[in-house]
């Protein structure tokens, strides 16, 4: 539902979404439009002010994006300071809001329904203690998720393991801090029941689950099955997306039935236990959507220079067998690897590699820019060998070349850029 109104002279908005539970309202608030955004608990999920973007992490995190004129985004972590400081701005605004529709001094085009009056009671009462142990609980249930492919950023995360399977790719440092393990039922049980609870009516806003780690599906199918089977009843199909509700007179909730968002994962290519057609089949049938594969490179001394345990033969094997099975694939390109150096080999064996995949419009090709930092052994192993780094314009022009190669049978898969600085979980 969107009221309309005037306030203080200026346009104002308010979203309530029933089937989300969301809350969105947008005015003129301390000389600037303002938007925020609230999860049905109350949670804040979004802000946006002055052309600048903050996006809360669920770990109490935020980051804030915006773009000056003529330049490329810029990206800050804020302090938490910062973070809460923000948190209190939008605060004021949707008190102030509230406020003067509670007094009749706000007239909308419609009335706020009870769901309205419910989510915005919620988002006034998150304060900076709420906040703060919601971020303390947070990191109570989960260890740091290190990425996910981006159209799974509203996923419903799992950690079925903990760690990388090999943790040897030379510009990926994301779990250099814990060991891979697998968790057993009870344990990944006890785990999604929290996530559960822990998010409360944030879960309407999210689309399905995502198995994690890195690395998940390398587990052995007789420890892997069970697992799929407990996320399967912690977070049923009968409960839509996850679970979309139906509002009632009183602003409580009734439950829709609709699709769900099914279960999505990384799966290196290249290593880990071979599953066969028959697998990817038995793990369909559990509600195994797609699988994302860092392929990074159809150039094989490209990938050798990158430590990935494999070849691209690998990979085309590990495609075909899941598409043959009934999954769908997200395949990740690493543009800029290897600079000017292995450039041209890239983007031909790339484009070899890509092609002779059977993608079709259930599948995802990203392409994801190398982004360097100190703490890499990419970083020092490309300085050793004197590799001259593609600028920013020349990773376009790289993902540029691999696209104009690319030729698909029939329907056409998604083709879209993957910025690992824009992950927020």
């Amino acid at each position: 539902m969107l009221l309309l109104g005037q306030w203080h002279n200026y346009d104002l908005k308010i979203s309530v979404r029933e089937h989300e539970r969301s809350l969105t309202v947008s005015a003129m608030w301390e000389g600037g439009l303002f938007t925020a955004a609230y999860e049905g608990g109350g949670r804040p999920r979004t802000f946006i002010t002055q052309g600048t973007v903050y996006r809360r992490a669920l770990d109490g995190r935020m980051l804030a994006k915006w773009r000056p004129a003529g330049a490329q985004r810029q990206r800050r972590w804020l302090t938490q300071d910062e973070a809460l400081q923000m948190e209190a701005r939008a605060r004021g605004l949707v008190q102030a809001v509230y406020d003067d529709l509670q007094r009749g001094v706000l007239q909308t085009n419609v009335p706020l329904p009870p769901l309205g009056h419910t989510l915005f009671q919620r988002a006034i009462a998150w304060d900076e203690a709420r906040s703060r142990a919601d971020a303390r609980r947070y990191r109570a249930i989960y260890l740091p998720i290190g990425i996910l492919p981006p159209d799974q950023y509203s996923a419903i995360v799992l950690q079925a393991t903990l760690g990388c399977s090999f943790n040897t790719c030379t510009f990926c440092t994301f779990y250099r801090d814990r060991p891979f393990r697998i968790k057993s039922p009870e344990e990944f049980r006890s785990h999604a029941e929290a996530v559960k609870d822990f998010l409360g009516e944030g879960i309407y806003l999210r689309q399905g689950v995502f198995l994690g780690d890195a690395n998940a599906l390398v587990v052995p199918m007789r420890r892997l099955l069970p697992l799929l089977e407990v996320a399967n009843q912690v977070f049923p199909a009968a409960w839509g997306s996850i679970g979309r509700p139906a509002s009632r007179a009183d602003g409580g909730m009734a439950t829709h039935q609709s699709a769900w968002g099914g279960i999505y994962a990384f799966l290196d290519g290249f290593s880990g236990e071979k599953k066969g057609v028959n697998d990817y089949a038995k793990l369909a049938s559990l509600g195994l959507k797609r699988i994302y594969i860092g392929m990074e490179s159809g150039h094989e001394p490209l990938l050798r220079f990158l430590d990935k345990p494999g070849t691209p033969k690998d990979v085309l094997h590990t495609v075909q067998a899941m598409k043959d099975g009934g999954v769908a694939v997200g395949v990740i390109v690493l543009v800029g690897a290897g600079g000017h150096f292995y450039a041209d080999a890239h983007v031909r064996d790339t484009i070899a590699l890509i092609n002779a995949m059977p993608l079709d419009s259930h599948d995802i090709i990203y392409f994801s820019e190398l982004v360097v930092t100190d703490d890499m052994p990419y970083a020092q192993q490309a300085a050793a060998a004197n590799l001259r780094p593609l600028t920013h314009r020349e990773c376009q022009a790289q993902e540029a070349a691999i696209r104009a190669g690319l030729r698909f049978r029939g329907s056409k898969p998604r083709i879209s850029r993957y910025d690992i600085r824009e992950f927020v979980y």
